[in-house]
This record gives C-alpha cells, structure tokens and sequence, in this order.
C-alpha cells in the first residue's frame, strides 16, 4: 500500500513535509499507493519520530500497512488481509520498499537469485514466505514486521494464527445459507461508504456468483461485472450462465475473450518485456486486458471471488499437507539441489488461506497500478471463521453456496454447472503459438541454463517432444514466464 526510500541518517530529524504525492525529509520519501479508497496518515511522534499509516478507508475490519520511523531504526508492519503485497531491500544506510516489485528494479540482480525460490517456482511448489526470487528482497508477509537498523534488516514472523480445527453442530432450525448470506453481504457492505462505483469479477462459477449477489444487495451507486470467457463449447456454455447471472441482478457486463489473450502474446506484457514480476500469474496478458477495462468504467473497487476453493475446503487449513509436485525433467542441478530447501523460511500459518494471499500477490499489484483496490469477500477473516465452524456437508461441492443461488432464482446451469469454466484450451494455445517459438530464443540464450536452474539438453527434448505432442505440457509455462520474467528486468 505504500512504497519508500527511507535513509537511517533521515531518521534523526524532523520534519516530515507533503509535496505531491509523498512525505519528505532529507534524502527520504513515503508515497502512498494512489488508489481512492486507501487513506493515508503521518503522525509525527516526540522528537525525530513519525508513524505513517496506510489503510482501507471502509467500516469495519480494514487491511494497512504502518511504517514506524524512530532515530536509528525504521519499523514496518502489515495487517492479516495480505492485499498488497510488500517487497523490502536494503542498500547501505537506506531501505527500500514497494508493492510494486519493479519499483525496486534499479537494485535487483537477476542473475543473484534465491536458489529455494527459483526452485520452487520452477517446480510448482509455492510455498508463503519472506523469501523471493530475489537474492537480499524479502517479502513482508501478514502480520510480520520488518526492522531495519545499521546492523541488518530483519523480518520478524507473528505466533501462527489460531484455526478453528473441527466443525460445529448446528443449532435445531438453523438456516446456514440465511446466515452465509447475512454475513456475506455485510462484509461487502463495509465499503458501501467507501466507494460508489464499484466492479465484481464474474466468471460465471458458484463464488464470484455469490459477490455479485451481495455487491447487488447492498446498494452501490453503480456495479460493473467483468470476466474472462473461454472459447469452444466451455465459452458458450460460460457465457450462457454469465448472461443468466447478470441479467438476473440488472448489472452491465464486459467479457473479454481469454483465447484473444493468451500466455505469451505478441504484444502482451512479457512478448514487449515490459518489466514485471517473473513469479506473475500465468495469465497475466488476459488479465492485464480485463483491468484495463475495469478502469475505463471508473471503478474504485473490484470485488473478486478468490478464496471460494479454500474457505469450502473440508481439510484443516492447520494440517493441511502439501501435495506431491509433478516432476520437472528439465530442472539443471542447481535447481534440484535446492528442492530439498522448499519448506525452510516458510511464513506461520495465516489468518487467510495460504493460497488466497499467494494468489493476491499474483493478481492484484496490477489493479493497485491502475489506482483500483481489489477485495476477496470470501475470505474476509469473519467470513474464513464461519467457515471453519460449518459442518463438512454444507462446504462439500460449494453445496452451500449453490444453494444461496439456486434460492436466489438462478438456473441449475448457474448453480451447478455440469462443465465449468477452465483455462486448459487458453493455456495450451498460449504454449503451443507462443510459448515454444519463446522455448526455441531460451535453448538459444538463457539466464535459467547459464545459472544452473534449468538443464538446456532435458529441455530441449522437451521442446522435441512438445512439437508432436497433443497436449504441450503445462509445465513448460512456469519454466517461461520465469524466464521471461527475470529477462523483463535486466
């Protein structure tokens, strides 16, 4: 929510000053991220000390990010929500910090790169923590604390959050989708002061449909819905149950075909090496295509259905086991040895669900670009507590959030479609058009292969081999963006 120069000399004087969009003293400055339903404090303290303050302007339960400046040492910390992520480096005597990783381009070194975290990119096993791909760039994760002095900068994790491990019996008449409903519609009316023109990410499955029906509910000065259709039999019959959805509810609705967008697309961020995160979502072209909208239409809020997957999860999040990653045949030495670090430096368990704050990293510093907050309803941490307490039977298939649809006078296609939505037909043409034309420039000259991580013989029998293969293995995609990714920022 905020990005930073802050030099430890600076921290002995007073005097903070607005100019612009900033805070000033010296040789430092505190930008707070611009979008309209963020508000921003400084509080000077006794002496040379400030307090800055970046948090969600909305009733209720709000994300921040505070930033505490005292002679000698500067302090930050983020809140439980994770919608931001928060990317630190020190440099001599001065710090460094942005949601934005390519704010801090000037100082990071693609070729010193965190061995565990390439490798866990590379063999799709993410895993939340102060780590990045970045050697000496640490991530401040929920809860955790940073503080930076002459000696080092350290981040400091919080005690694990407390989980509720095992379901409650309901009470004789209780109405559990009355109460999901209840529930859902005040967390998304927590911003009804906050902004008037607001949009849902729709993508016509059981979670997103149940934002918009609260973001309808609540009254909002005006409400835009956004998506991704997919093509073939999958698209139509997607966009079948988006028409049914937004036509029910009264909203004006913006589809952007996905298979227009795919990973790798001349013109898209990474085929222009437009600097960006190398650990970026998979479909990031599509997206970017789906916020642009999003902005063009005035909306200071984009509700999403993230987290819906995991808050109906019958799994405790607190002993959740993490599944056996497919084998990558192309991983180079380096990247092998380092697989055996995968669950060092690993964040405490979270309020949130550790995919949910994950996925938000991805997907959300590029809505916050465009002066947009993005919010995930679905697991608002009142939201991830009900949950938790709710018996297995109304969580498993989404059965309780099928029926609040199906009560809401949608069609069984809407509620319980018999063949969702995937991205697998835009993923595979984003390889196979693309993605190999890319994979035969990395066999060529790569910053993976000459630093170890990615064996150039194994991939290029890949490459062979995904020629004439019906189905270009999905993997190569991790492998490629990374590549793209760290070529973005040279």
């Amino acid at each position: 929510m905020l990005s930073f120069r802050l030099r430890l000399s600076d921290t002995h004087s007073s005097g903070w000053r607005w100019d612009t969009d900033r805070w000033m003293l010296g040789e430092s400055w505190i930008r707070p991220a611009h979008a309209a339903v963020l508000n921003a404090e400084l509080e000077p303290g006794q002496g040379p000390s400030a307090c800055v303050l970046v948090r969600e302007d909305k009733d209720g339960e709000a994300d921040y990010t505070s930033l505490l400046v005292r002679p000698g040492e500067i302090q930050v910390s983020a809140g439980v929500f994770g919608t931001a992520p928060l990317y630190l480096i020190s440099v001599a005597e001065d710090l460094y910090g942005s949601w934005d990783l390519t704010d801090l381009r000037p100082h990071l070194r693609p070729h010193q790169l965190t061995p565990r975290a390439v490798a866990r990119t590379l063999g799709r096993q993410h895993r939340y923590s102060a780590d990045t791909l970045f050697d000496g760039v640490y991530r401040l994760t929920e809860r955790a604390t940073a503080a930076f002095t002459t000696a080092d900068l350290t981040i400091l994790y919080p005690e694990p959050a407390q989980h509720v491990l095992e379901p409650r019996t309901l009470r004789a008449g209780a109405d559990p989708v009355g109460m999901f409903d209840a529930l859902l519609t005040e967390v998304v009316a927590e911003w009804r002061s906050a902004a008037s023109c607001v949009g849902v990410e729709v993508s016509g499955g059981a979670d997103s449909g149940n934002v918009a029906l609260s973001t309808t509910a609540v009254g909002f000065g005006s409400v835009h819905t956004f998506g991704l259709l997919m093509g073939g039999r999958i698209g139509r019959l997607q966009q079948a149950r988006r028409r049914a959805l937004v036509d029910r509810l009264g909203l004006r609705d913006t589809a952007v075909p996905a298979m227009q967008h795919p990973p790798f697309v001349l013109g898209g961020v990474r085929e222009r090496r437009v600097p960006h995160d190398p650990a970026g979502a998979f479909y990031q072209e599509a997206f970017d295509v789906v916020r642009q909208e999003v902005a063009a239409r005035g909306c200071e809020v984009i509700f999403t259905g993230g987290g819906g997957d995991e808050v109906n999860a019958h799994h405790s999040r607190t002993n959740a086991v993490f599944p056996a990653a497919a084998p990558v045949p192309w991983l180079g030495e380096k990247a092998t040895e380092a697989l055996e670090q995968v669950d060092e430096n690993l964040a405490p368990i979270p309020v949130l669900p550790v995919p949910t704050l994950m996925a938000f990293g991805l997907h959300n510093p590029a809505y916050l670009k465009l002066g947009i907050w993005p919010v995930a309803p679905l697991v608002h941490p009142r939201m991830v507590r009900f949950m938790e307490q709710l018996p297995h039977e109304h969580k498993r298939g989404k059965a309780m959030f099928r029926d609040r649809l199906r009560q809401a006078g949608l069609p069984e296609s809407v509620a319980a479609p018999t063949e969702p939505e995937n991205f697998l037909a835009v993923m595979e043409e984003g390889l196979r058009t693309y993605g190999l034309p890319l994979l035969d420039d990395m066999l060529r000259e790569s910053l993976l292969v000459d630093l170890g991580y990615v064996d150039p013989d194994a991939l290029a029998r890949a490459r062979d081999q995904a020629e004439h293969a019906a189905v270009v293995p999905d993997l190569l995609c991790d492998t490629l963006a990374l590549e793209a990714g760290l070529r973005s920022l040279v």
